[in-house]
């Protein structure tokens, strides 16, 4: 029977998080020497190399990937005992990571963090951005104790809550010839040259396929885009005037105070993101992640909250 050591696996996910042993070392304070001797001794207990050279550093073996979602969630559960013994002598105190798509992480969200730390001031926050599928990943990670992304996550070891959703705009560049008009339909714009990124499951909130939806529905089957693989990239080339965009609202908010973008009103489109909370099914909330959560349900983040809550039940000590 092999019997694994808790710090044999969060040095396992150091290194793979980290690309090399080296780098490994670093982030866990510790002599590359004693990182190899660990690796080693794991390696020795499971009968398989868990890491093969690569060019710049390490990559997963075979075994190695078949040990990651293992391990993983082991080393969150091993958190989340930590925690909950943590809180039981500190209250609403303590660390309190969150993930977030970058558009969310705006001018409405400020004031929920400012209330939230006014409220609870042994609370340490820390706010990382990532995109949808990056958001849950690190909640399944164990690296956020909460996470905002677009869309529900349907994936079996995670918990979405739908708590309000995300209106996406027609945007233009301040001199287009209906940058701050209207249009009757989307397909008064069909003749227009889009941009939206590339076709993928992580960014599909604003991504091409989100688009052709809308003309689809319309009867349009074919319009002129080009793929742009970045947010801000976008931004600018609609502000140059090389084409115009359907973007979260959130995303332009700055570009439309100082007049770089315009948006442009069309009056059958009623689109939207949904605006969810990810957490590890089964995972433990803090009372400090459970007030976190409490807040983003009452504020207004995004939209009028529509989904369902999770399960007190599940979330107690």
């Amino acid at each position: 029977m092999v019997e694994m050591d808790s710090e044999g696996l969060r040095t396992f996910l150091a290194i793979h998080r980290a690309g090399g042993f080296s780098s490994a070392a670093e982030v866990l304070n510790r002599s590359q020497p004693a990182i190899s001797r660990r690796i080693a001794l794991l390696e020795q207990e499971l009968g398989a190399p868990l890491f093969e050279r690569a060019a710049g550093g390490v990559v997963l073996s075979q075994a190695g990937r078949v040990l990651l979602p293992h391990a993983e969630r082991a080393v969150a559960t091993l958190e989340d005992c930590t925690a909950a013994l943590a809180t039981l002598r500190s209250g609403v105190s303590g660390p309190l990571d969150i993930a977030t798509v970058g558009t969310l992480a705006g001018a409405n969200l400020t004031p929920i963090l400012k209330r939230f730390a006014s409220e609870h001031p042994g609370v340490a926050l820390s706010l990382r951005t990532a995109t949808s599928t990056e958001v849950s990943n690190l909640v399944r990670q164990g690296q956020a104790n909460i996470g905002l992304r677009y869309h529900p996550d349907t994936t079996p070891d995670l918990e979405c809550e739908t708590i309000g959703s995300e209106r996406l705009q027609v945007v233009s560049g301040s001199e287009h010839r209906l940058a701050g008009g209207k249009v009757r339909s989307l397909r008064d714009l069909a003749g227009e040259h889009w941009l939206a990124f590339p076709d993928a499951r992580e960014l599909r909130e604003t991504s091409a396929d989100n688009l052709f939806t809308q003309f689809l529905v319309r009867g349009v089957a074919d319009i002129q885009w080009t793929p742009i693989d970045s947010l801000t990239a976008q931004k600018r080339l609609v502000e140059a005037g090389f084409g115009i965009a359907l973007l979260p609202e959130s995303a332009i908010v700055e570009e439309r105070a100082n007049g770089s973008l315009a948006v442009i009103d069309v009056a059958d489109l009623d689109a939207a993101n949904p605006v969810c909370l990810v957490v590890r099914r089964q995972g433990y909330l803090s009372p400090a992640a459970q007030a976190l959560m409490s807040l983003l349900r009452t504020e207004s983040l995004a939209g009028p909250a529509t989904g369902r809550k999770f399960g007190a039940e599940k979330r107690r000590a």
